[in-house]
C-alpha cells in the first residue's frame, strides 16, 4: 500500500528528539543561535565599512587574507587542544576574548577617523580565538546527544544557527543604513557576551584518561588520520572547492548598490542564502533515511555552483535573492551530510583535532573564496566573478567526485568506520 501524503510530509518535519532529551544540547543550541545572530550583524557591518572606508572589492576581500595564517595555525592547535582540556572551559576563555575583540571593533567606529588598520587587525585576532573556540564546540555535540540522534541533532543546530544568520543580515542591513556601523557591532557585542554566559551553564567535558597533549605530533597524527580516511578527505576537499570557487558574498555590496541599483535591498540579498538553508533544514526530517551520503554531498555542492552562477545574471535582486536562496538550500544539505558523516564515523579522543581540520576547510574554502570573488570582480567586474565562479564550482566539484570516487560510493550501513562508532555508542 502506498504511503499516505500525511505520513510523508510526515518524514519532512525536523526531529525534535534531541532537543527534548538533552540539557545540554538545548545550552548549545540556544548560544550557537545567539551568537550567530549578533555575529551574522557584524559580518554585514564589516564588509560594509571597510567598502565604505576604501572603495575597493579587493580591500573586503582581504579580510580572508590576513585570517587565513591564524585559522590554519590556531584551527589545528585549537582541534588538538580541544581533545585534551574540558572544553566548557575552552569555550568560555575564549568567548571573553573575542567580547575584547569585538569591544575594540566598536570603539574603532567611534573613532573621528576610524582605523582600516585596526579592522584588519581585530580580524586576525578574531580569527585567532574563534579556531581556538570552534573545534571544541563541534566536538561537543556527539557527546550530548544519543548517537542515533546525530542527523536531528546537526539539523537543529544548523536550524537555529540559520535562525541567527536570516535574522542577523537583514538586521545588519538595516542597522548601517539607518544609524551607522557602530551600532551593528554592539549588537554583535551583546551576543558573544549571552553566549559566552550560556557556554558557561554546560556539564563539565573532560578528555578521557588516554587523551594526547597538544603538539606537532599530535597534530600530526590527526592529520594523517584524515588523510587516511578518503571519505574524510573528500568532505573536507568538495567544501573547500565549492567555496573556494563560489562564494559571492564578498561582492554583496557593489552587486546590490552599483549593479541592481538596490542598497536598501542588501540585508535581504545577505539572508537569501540562510532563507533557503533554513527551508531545508525545516524539512530534514528525510535526511536520516538516506545511507549513501557522500553522493547528497557531492549532488547538493554542484546545486550551490550552479544557483550561484545563475544568480550573477539575475536582471533584478528579486531574481538573484531567489537564487541565492536555492544556493543556500543546496548548501545546507551539503553542510548536514558532511556533519553526519564527521559525527557517526570520528572516535571521540580524535573528534577535536578533526575537527579543528574541518573547521579550515570551510572557512579557507570561503576566505580564499572572498579574495578571489574581490580580485576577478575589480579585474573583469561583478557579474563576471560570480557567473565563472559558480561554472567553475560545478567543474571542480565534478573533477573532485571523480578522482576521490569512493567517497561517491560511501554507505553508513556498511562502512566500517561507521560501524564501529554505532557498536561502540550502543553497548555504552
Amino acid at each position: 500500500m502506498a504511503t499516505p501524503f500525511r505520513a510523508r510530509l510526515a518524514r519532512l518535519r525536523v526531529d525534535l528528539t534531541p532537543w527534548r532529551g538533552s540539557r545540554d544540547f538545548r545550552i548549545l543550541l540556544v548560544a550557537g543561535s545567539v551568537f550567530f545572530l549578533g555575529g551574522m550583524v557584524g559580518y554585514v557591518a564589516l564588509p560594509y565599512q571597510l567598502y565604505q572606508l576604501t572603495g575597493s572589492n579587493f580591500a573586503v576581500g582581504a579580510m580572508g587574507l590576513v585570517t587565513i595564517v591564524p585559522l590554519v595555525v590556531f584551527g589545528l592547535y585549537g582541534g588538538a587542544l580541544a581533545d585534551h582540556v574540558e572544553r566548557r572551559k575552552l569555550l568560555v576563555g575564549t568567548g571573553l576574548a573575542q567580547i575584547v575583540i569585538s569591544a575594540l571593533m566598536v570603539a574603532n567606529t567611534l573613532l573621528p577617523n576610524p582605523q582600516v588598520w585596526l579592522i584588519y587587525v581585530c580580524g586576525a585576532l578574531n580569527a585567532v580565538a574563534s579556531s581556538l573556540q570552534r573545534p571544541s564546540r563541534e566536538a561537543l555535540l556527539p557527546r550530548v546527544v544519543k548517537h542515533q540522534e546525530i542527523p536531528a541533532a546537526v539539523a537543529l543546530s544548523s536550524l537555529t544557527s540559520q535562525v541567527g544568520q536570516l535574522a542577523g543580515p537583514a538586521l545588519g542591513g538595516v542597522l548601517v543604513g539607518s544609524v551607522g556601523v557602530t551600532w551593528a557591532f554592539s549588537v554583535e557585542l551583546v551576543g558573544i557576551v549571552f553566549a559566552t554566559l550560556l557556554y558557561s551553564r554546560l556539564g563539565s567535558y573532560r578528555a578521557g584518561d588516554g587523551a594526547t597533549a597538544p603538539s606537532l605530533r599530535a597534530i600530526g597524527g590527526g592529520i594523517g588520520y584524515a588523510f587516511r580516511r578518503k571519505d574524510l578527505l573528500a568532505t573536507y576537499l568538495v567544501d573547500m572547492v565549492g567555496m573556494f570557487l563560489a562564494m559571492p558574498i564578498v561582492l554583496f555590496p557593489a552587486f546590490a548598490t552599483d549593479i541592481l541599483k538596490e542598497p536598501k535591498l542588501l540585508g535581504l540579498l545577505y539572508s537569501a542564502e540562510a532563507i533557503g538553508a533554513m527551508c531545508a533544514s525545516l524539512t530534514s526530517g528525510w535526511a536520516k533515511h538516506v545511507h549513501h551520503q557522500g553522493r547528497a554531498v557531492v549532488l547538493a555542492t554542484i546545486g550551490w555552483g550552479a544557483a550561484v552562477g545563475i544568480a550573477g545574471l539575475a536582471p533584478n535582486i528579486w531574481v538573484a535573492i531567489g537564487f541565492f536562496a536555492l544556493a543556500g538550500a543546496a548548501d545546507m544539505v551539503s553542510v548536514l551530510f558532511r556533519s553526519v558523516i564527521w559525527n557517526q564515523t570520528i572516535p571521540d579522543e580524535m573528534r577535536g583535532r578533526l575537527a579543528g581540520i574541518e573547521m579550515l576547510g570551510y572557512s579557507l574554502g570561503p576566505l580564499g573564496g572572498q579574495a578571489r570573488s574581490g580580485l576577478v570582480a575589480d579585474l573583469t567586474g561583478v557579474r563576471t566573478a560570480i557567473v565563472s565562479g559558480g561554472v567553475m564550482c560545478v567543474a571542480g566539484v565534478i573533477a573532485t567526485a571523480v578522482w576521490l570516487r569512493e567517497f561517491w560510493r560511501y554507505d553508513a550501513r556498511t562502512d566500517e568506520h561507521a560501524v564501529r562508532e554505532r557498536e561502540l555508542r550502543t553497548a555504552g
